[in-house]
């Protein structure tokens, strides 16, 4: 439950709708869901406003199967990361009738069991400084989509050729978060920070020859950028970016919506 479903239930306690105790029960299981050697953390989204995301790596079929009934169990939207095909190819079979997803290169599936609605403030934009950094920025994208942010991408920005990111100078300036993804020697992040007015989250990935080290090299030279006030996430750590982000991007639930903002997110 977030905070809009606790809201609707007092409503109907209030209105004579429901029954305290019928309310009660619904309650009842709102801080651990255990399903299997699974302990769901259903309580996540109300505290947060962010429900637990299932991390599937490392997962039996058993386990994973657990999780997500647990998560769902919950009522809200479910997103697994580092899901492979194998087991997105199980998901999609025991979740056969739901709305499930699988988005291959963000190695990710989102199951909605509700619209997602936008809460954001303005538009997070992530870049990428090559395509092979693509997967970390998808992986980053669905999950800000899932968490009800308007999402830009662009990407195959890099450094090597600086008349790239200065051709999207529109979106940089516009953003309100931006995601900038970078392996080799991960120069982008200083550099779109040097022209944007919002946060930036840079992301180093493991892409590179030799003495990238993994996206050690990548990593430690966005943490001694130049431009200041530059946040950095774990090496490909797409995911982490986008909690961040979306923390920084995000209204509170009931505030009223910017008057442009469309009714509801767009969407992983």
């Amino acid at each position: 439950m977030d905070e809009g479903d606790i809201l609707k239930l007092l409503h109907a306690v209030r209105d004579g709708g429901m029954a305290p105790e019928a309310a009660i029960e619904q309650l009842r299981n709102l801080p651990v869901t255990q399903v299997g050697d699974v302990a769901h953390d259903s309580h996540r989204s109300l505290r947060r406003g962010l429900a637990e995301v299932v991390f599937a790596q490392g997962k039996s079929d058993a386990q994973l199967a657990d999780a997500v009934t647990a998560a769902l169990s919950s009522g809200q939207n479910c997103l697994l990361t580092r899901v492979s095909p194998a087991q997105a190819a199980l998901l999609t079979r025991i979740l056969d009738g739901r709305d499930v997803q699988w988005h291959e290169n963000a190695r990710a599936v989102t199951v909605i069991q509700k619209p997602v609605t936008d809460l954001g403030r303005g538009e997070i934009v992530i870049l990428t400084a090559g395509t092979s950094d693509v997967p970390v920025a998808e992986e980053a994208a669905v999950t800000c989509a899932m968490m009800g942010n308007r999402v830009r991408r662009v990407f195959d920005v890099g450094v090597a050729g600086l008349h790239r990111p200065l051709g999207h100078l529109d979106a940089i300036r516009s953003a309100s978060v931006l995601i900038v993804v970078a392996g080799m020697e991960g120069a982008l992040p200083s550099v779109v920070a040097g022209l944007a007015p919002c946060p930036v989250i840079g992301v180093p990935t493991s892409v590179g020859y030799g003495t990238s080290f993994g996206g050690v090299t990548a990593l430690l030279s966005m943490l001694n950028s130049c431009a200041g006030g530059v946040t950095v996430v774990n090496i490909d750590n797409g995911f982490g970016a986008a909690v961040a982000a979306t923390l920084m991007n995000r209204r509170r639930p009931f505030d009223a919506a910017p008057p442009d903002a469309p009714t509801g997110g767009n969407g992983p």
